[in-house]
């Protein structure tokens, strides 16, 4: 947790001063008992008002100056406790945004959500409690002990007797407590992450019909959450009880003892009521321990889990972080020599022994079928992953010796899964490239060819998208993520299926639309109409390069290539193309 709270040390001038207004708060309670004892003893016993009168106006403003140092010390503490959450979710967040594409894996989505909100909400809670009552309870506790001990010596030792084994219990507790909370919190990811996926495809849901599964499937992951938190709270609620029980028995033997002790002559009064008055207050410090414990064990547990991910180390990253600045612009030239790939944490290899050159400015088609490893192939080329063997090379540099800021900075990047974020559609597009102007955005929505269909929305390019961008058709929503891309104006562009949802006519004008970049263009596709006019075509089969070269030589040295050629145009049409019939 030693990484979490020395964040604290940017607030210590605040933490400092919560804590002398608790102590300055705590001193006056203390004197409180003993003013209390000069008032029944020197004034009521005696029946001198003028000395009840003074003693009650010392107790009076005593109490106020607790009340004000009160005040300033919830002020500061709260001020300590809010501005270490802040650092600590931006520090999560900036941690979380290094990470590797493969490390990032590593951490559930719904898990880093909640140790970004909750897990850091509950540290907040614990910095204020330990500002406040922590660090309070205890010197309010031992306090009392020795003021007793000051009013009646051998009342007081009842009190010393009694809470050194209070301690040791509750110390014990807060052991097992923060193991247990720290099971509540991975039951509450597993919450989230249902939730999420429910969220997410809610479409598909109501399709297959699925509602009855999901909900029996929530229920499920609730219930555990429910049962472990029920176990968890049930073991701390032990604590209470057992307190007031010990504590109570205490200030029965110091009435037992302080009647025998006043009919003997040797305590006054006074002395029992401010002896019991300071029993009482440990009594009401103790009790509060009982739910510092649950907060605590919780503020630790998160404190852990926080840690677990700020201390994550990213060797891949720091391994392969780029030992230099590209000084010129990236023209796009791009090459594999041998590459082999394998996803962290499995042993098959997605991708064997890839070899092919892409010259800068020039056009390539990847074809497969499902899993022929081509979205992992140009994911190696902004370094999404690393190669386990061979070398990804740009403009004849090794990826990894380049920044990845500036490598990626000439990448446009069009995943599969299209994404699109909450805000207008320029704002969307604008995403792609801080300080775009509106003519830029339209000429990228031009190329993309959206132009026209965003003119016709209620607002135009003003207009504000649902989230993820429910309210566009898919076609719609990838020509807008093509035109994100494309704003970048970038080096080399990356579509990853991303025309599947266009008709041919659509799709036609955005390949002849996209000739007069100067980049380097990959293009994954299952259609031949997208391939015909590429200057190079990679044929993958189960991550092997199995052909390569333009249209007509894989007609002509490819019996796969011209089966889908066929499957697509008819089977006289692959003759034709051959120049057979």
């Amino acid at each position: 947790m030693g990484m979490v709270f020395s964040i604290l040390k940017k607030y210590r001038v605040a933490a400092i001063a919560a804590l002398v207004m608790m102590l300055i708060e705590l001193t006056v309670e203390l004197i409180q008992p003993l003013l209390i004892s000069k008032i029944i003893d020197d004034g009521i016993q005696k029946g001198d008002l003028p000395v009840v009168w003074m003693w009650g106006g010392v107790l009076l403003g005593s109490a106020g100056i607790a009340f004000i140092a009160g005040i300033a010390s919830s002020f500061f503490a709260a001020h300590t406790s809010q501005g270490l959450g802040y650092d600590l979710r931006d520090k999560l967040y900036d941690k979380v945004q290094s990470f590797s594409y493969s490390l990032f894996n590593r951490f559930a989505t719904s898990s880093l959500i909640t140790r970004l909100t909750g897990d850091v909400t509950q540290i907040q809670e614990t910095v204020f409690m330990a500002l406040r009552f922590m660090t309070r309870v205890p010197l309010l506790v031992t306090g009392s002990i020795i003021m007793a001990l000051v009013v009646n010596v051998k009342l007081g030792v009842l009190l010393v007797l009694t809470v050194p084994a209070l301690f040791i219990f509750i110390a014990w507790m807060m052991r097992r407590a923060a193991d247990a909370f720290r099971s509540v919190q991975q039951k509450l990811d597993a919450v989230n992450g249902v939730i999420q996926e429910n969220l997410t495809g809610i479409r598909l849901i109501r399709v297959f019909v699925r509602m009855g599964h999901e909900i029996h499937r929530f229920a499920r992951t609730s219930g555990e959450l429910m049962s472990t938190t029920v176990s968890t709270l049930r073991l701390t609620e032990i604590t209470m009880p057992f307190i007031l029980l010990v504590m109570n028995a205490g200030i029965m033997a110091v009435l037992w003892f302080g009647r025998s002790d006043i009919a003997a002559g040797s305590a006054s009064v006074g002395e029992v009521v401010a002896v019991i008055n300071y029993s009482l207050r440990c009594i009401g410090a103790m009790s509060a321990l009982s739910w510092i414990v649950v907060a605590f064990s919780r503020g630790r547990a998160s404190a852990q889990r926080a840690q677990e991910v700020l201390q994550t180390e990213d060797r891949e990253a720091d391994q392969k972080n780029g030992q230099r600045s590209v000084q010129k612009r990236i023209e796009g030239g791009v090459e594999f020599e041998q590459v082999s790939f394998s996803y962290p944490g499995s042993d098959i290899d997605v991708l064997t022994d890839i070899s092919f050159r892409a010259r800068a400015g020039e056009r390539i088609a990847i074809m497969g079928a499902t899993g022929s490893g081509k979205s992992s192939l140009v994911q190696l080329i902004p370094r999404l992953y690393e190669p386990d063997k061979g070398t990804v090379k740009v403009d004849g540099m090794d990826v990894g010796s380049i920044w990845a800021d500036d490598l990626r900075g000439s990448i446009g990047y069009v995943p599969q899964e299209v994404l699109l974020f909450s805000g207008t559609v320029r704002e969307n597009i604008a995403w792609g490239r801080e300080g775009a102007t509106l003519e830029e955005i339209q000429e990228a929505a031009r190329r993309a060819q959206i132009h026209d269909t965003i003119e016709r929305l209620p607002s135009g390019y003003d207009t504000m998208l649902g989230q993820r961008g429910v309210n566009l058709s898919g076609g719609q929503k990838q020509r807008l993520s093509i035109a994100r891309a494309l704003v970048r104006k970038p080096a080399i562009l990356i579509l990853d299926d991303s025309t599947s949802a266009l008709d041919v006519r659509t799709e036609a004008a955005l390949l002849d639309a996209l000739k007069d970049l100067s980049c380097t263009t990959f293009i994954i596709t299952q259609k031949i109409s997208s391939t015909t006019s590429a200057d190079l075509i990679l044929l993958l089969d189960d991550g092997r390069l199995i052909g390569k070269g333009n249209h007509q030589a894989l007609m002509e040295s490819s019996p796969l290539y011209r089966r889908i050629y066929e499957s697509q145009y008819g089977e006289e049409a692959g003759k034709y193309a051959q120049g057979i019939h």
